[in-house]
This record gives C-alpha cells, structure tokens and sequence, in this order.
C-alpha cells in the first residue's frame, strides 16, 4: 500500500509529538465521481472504498487507522472533547479537540474550511469544519476555548487552514453580509463587489483567521488553495454540482497526536 500525497502546514511541520496532512483526491482506490481518496461517510460512495482509504491517510500521518475520527458535521458551532475512538454513532460537532495521544482528529470539506490547530506545548490538538455558517456563529473560537479547557495556552496555539474554496469564487448574496455584518460589524472588509449588484465575493479564509486572531490565535497558516480552482486535485460541492453530479467526494485533514 502506497501512501496518499499530502500537504503540511510550515507552522504546524516538525513539530515534535504532532503529525498532520491536508490530503488530495489522489491515491486512494473509489473510482467514478469519488475518484479516488474519497473520505467521506456520508457520500454514496462504497463504504468498503472509504473505510480503505481513510485507513491510508491514517497510516500516512502515523496513526492507526481506528484512531481517526471525524464528526458528523452539521455546519453548526458544536465541539466535541475525547479521549477515546468512539464506536457506534458519530457525534454531531463540527471540531472535535483532544490531548490524548494515539489520536487522529480529521475534519472532511468539499469546499468549506479545514483548520488543523495544536498546542505542541500542552499536548493538545484540534480540528475543526467551518462553512460559513459554522464561522460565523462561533464554531473556531468555540475549539479554542475547548482546546484552552484541557490545557492549551492561547498564546502558543497554531492554526492552518486547509484547501478551501477561496474569494474569487465564492460569490453570496446580500443577505450573507448583512448577517456577518450584523454580527461582526468588522467583517464588511472581507466582501468584495460581485459581477451583478446583488453579489458580493466572500474571504471566507481571512474571516476565519479574524476570528481566530480575535480569539488571541496569531500563529497562523494558510496554504493558500482553492479546491473550486482545482477540482481535479480537490474535492469540490460546487464544482459537482457544475458538472451536474448527483453527489462528491470530501478532502480529509487530519492531526494526530503520535
């Protein structure tokens, strides 16, 4: 078995105790709209296809397959706290923290935002799903605060953030800004003019590193991808649904404690 490719975070590399990988669509065995590292539980993909391809992203950062978890993700501000594999239904957060070691955190996107976080420090790591909704209602400051719970120092935790689909194609309408707006008055700068008046284009990635600055996180990365710009090489909602596909695959990004 050949090890899916992945991308590291610099602030996050070598990083003694800490492994991760923002993971592609490459080097996995689904085929069809899935093709090939699909991750995801919740796709209609074969189950057989998913469980073998997470067992390799698992293997590629160290960690035993049976030790990556992810969430079942409701866009939603929820965190989960764990210190063991759970079996049986997966709970519904979007961020999932631990400072147990043996354990993969993993987070699954086809376009939303997927943020690794750690404390080296304290031994405490997180991942963490964030759409816009999720963001907006708190879902990362929410993970720091779980993480500072069992042990984390804001001051010394770092944060990356993986591919995602990024401003220049992620056109809203204006109810979305009057409702960041709303909220965090200072978010206006991070909507740009849109082709029609009623648009605006969406720096859903510099929102969130905002709010994570604002949470009293300064130690952060950003790769810098976008999976609609790249949908040959990331999984992508909006590119499927251009294609007319009935369904698609979720790139996984995970950080494990070794």
């Amino acid at each position: 078995m050949t090890d899916p490719p992945f991308l590291t975070a610099k602030n996050l590399a070598k990083t003694n105790g800490i492994s991760h990988g923002f993971f592609s669509r490459s080097g996995g065995v689904s085929d069809g709209i899935y093709a090939s590292l699909n991750t995801g539980p919740g796709s209609n993909d074969d189950p057989a296809n998913v469980f073998e391809n997470r067992k390799r992203c698992a293997y590629a950062i160290g960690a035993p397959d049976a030790s990556l978890l992810t969430g079942y993700q409701i866009h939603s501000a929820n965190v989960v706290t764990v210190d063991k594999p759970w079996s049986g239904e997966r709970p519904k957060a979007d961020a999932i923290v631990t400072n147990t070691p043996g354990l993969a955190l993993g987070v699954l996107t086809a376009d939303c935002m997927p943020w690794l976080m750690a404390d080296p420090e304290a031994g405490v790591i997180a991942s963490a799903h964030a759409g816009w909704r999720g963001a907006l209602n708190g879902v990362l400051e929410n993970t720091v605060a779980a993480m500072e719970s069992i042990g984390a120092n804001r001051d010394n935790i770092r944060a990356a953030l993986g591919p995602c689909l990024r401003q220049p194609n992620f056109e809203v309408g204006l109810e979305l800004l009057d409702a960041f707006t709303n909220r965090h008055p200072w978010s206006v700068q991070y909507f740009a003019a849109g082709e029609k008046t009623e648009k605006r284009q969406l720096d859903l990635a510099r929102f969130g590193a905002e709010c994570l600055k604002r949470a009293g996180v300064n130690d952060i990365d950003d790769l810098s991808i976008c999976t609609l710009a790249a949908p040959d090489h990331y999984f992508s909602y909006r590119a499927s649904r251009q294609r007319g596909e009935d369904d698609y695959g979720r790139n996984l990004s995970a950080i494990a404690l070794v």
